[in-house]
């Protein structure tokens, strides 16, 4: 693959199918960029399957990437799971990919530990100055690195917290136009609430709220004004459940994420791009809701007799955060301690050609140490 240099932040969005309209051009730019967007993806098939909807779902060991603070009220008292998700493979990418892996211990009925890892790997990629001359071959790569608390408030409520390390390696070391580029590091964290009102013989509502990537912002140069704020976002999700005869489990849930980025000015000076860098952390969260840069899920999930899953969802976003929408679908299976879980997207509309999963199965395997008993 080859890309032109120009901005770093724009190579992660560029894979990820954000359309970046006009790139060698900031002011053409409709889409809100941020850094290290691969903390946006969702991570395991579950979820993948209920149209990217995971912060009201039920507990389970991948809760982390969604709301950290449903652990407490987890079935089972510990879980692992582990993600492999391919990427662009439409377009015969085969180096392109996101590997997960989250774990949950509950130290008694009241409290939780849990921590996660993420990883995605961007291939093999050339990378080239303005004038297309090739300056170096680059393994870019990102990582971040969680750990988290969870605890019961009361029957009911539960909230977490979760602290983040993030590692973005794009292009370190490459230099283009007299800028050297280097690894950006960050940190972040997340806050969670779930509310709950199932159990495992009765139905109920659930939901809940999660403020997350929460944190510095990152620099892939030593120019303090080239600084790139991190995929802040507030979440917000609710669901219901019926339980038939402990047999028969159906759940439907949705909710809205807004990132809490702002957005960047529209055909500015060099002066204004200028104090839109300089701006603030805390400052930036607030100005974000000046813009609409909103994305919606909603899913349904099947289950029978706790072994099997069918699942089915939608997602949409705004302009603003890449006018993408498509279908998901999905299967999970449970078989003594070990579950997998299947999700596929079916992409529609206009961002049909641009999905980067389109046509794209992933899976997930949960390990749950008593689940059989």
């Amino acid at each position: 693959m080859k890309h032109m240099l120009r901005k770093i932040s724009f190579v992660t969005p560029a894979l990820l199918g954000i359309p970046l309209a006009g790139v060698a051009q900031v002011q053409k730019i409709d889409v809100i960029t941020t850094a290290v967007p691969f903390l946006r993806i969702t991570p395991d098939a579950r979820a993948g399957a209920m149209g990217e909807a995971g912060i009201a779902n039920s507990p389970d060991a991948n809760s982390q990437f969604y709301n950290v603070a449903k652990y407490p009220f987890a079935v089972h008292g510990s879980g692992i799971g582990a993600t492999y998700t391919p990427w662009l493979t439409h377009l015969g990418l085969k180096d392109v990919y996101l590997a997960s892996l989250a774990g949950y211990y509950q130290l008694d009925e009241e409290q939780a530990f849990s921590a996660s890892l993420k990883y995605f790997s961007l291939g093999n990629l050339q990378i080239s100055d303005h004038n297309g001359n090739d300056l170096s071959t680059e393994n870019p790569r990102e990582l971040s690195l969680d750990i988290g608390y969870s605890r019961k408030l009361s029957s009911t409520l539960s909230l977490g917290v979760a602290v983040r390390y993030i590692h973005s390696s794009l292009a370190g070391g490459a230099s283009a136009d007299g800028v050297t580029y280097k690894a950006g590091n960050g940190f972040a964290a997340d806050l969670g609430l779930y509310y709950t009102t199932v159990t495992e013989k009765k139905g109920g509502w659930s939901a809940g709220a999660v403020l997350s990537n929460l944190g510095t912002k990152i620099s892939y140069t030593s120019d303090d004004n080239q600084k790139s704020f991190l995929p802040a976002n507030l979440g917000i999700g609710a669901g219901y459940t019926w339980i038939t005869n402990e047999v028969h489990k159906l759940t439907l849930s949705g909710e809205i994420n807004k990132l809490l980025v702002p957005a960047p000015p529209v055909n500015g000076t060099s002066d204004d791009y200028l104090k839109y860098s300089r701006k603030g952390v805390i400052s930036s969260w607030a100005s974000s809701f000046d813009n609409k840069a909103l994305a919606y899920s909603a899913g349904g999930e099947y289950i029978y007799n706790d072994r099997f899953a069918v699942r089915a969802g939608y997602y949409a976003d705004s302009r603003s955060m890449g006018k993408r929408n498509y279908f998901t679908t999905g299967l999970g299976i449970v078989y003594s301690v070990f579950g997998i879980n299947f999700s596929y997207l079916v992409p529609s509309g206009k961002s049909t050609q641009v999905n980067p999963l389109s046509n794209t199965l992933r899976f997930s395997l949960v390990i749950t140490p008593g689940a059989d008993k």
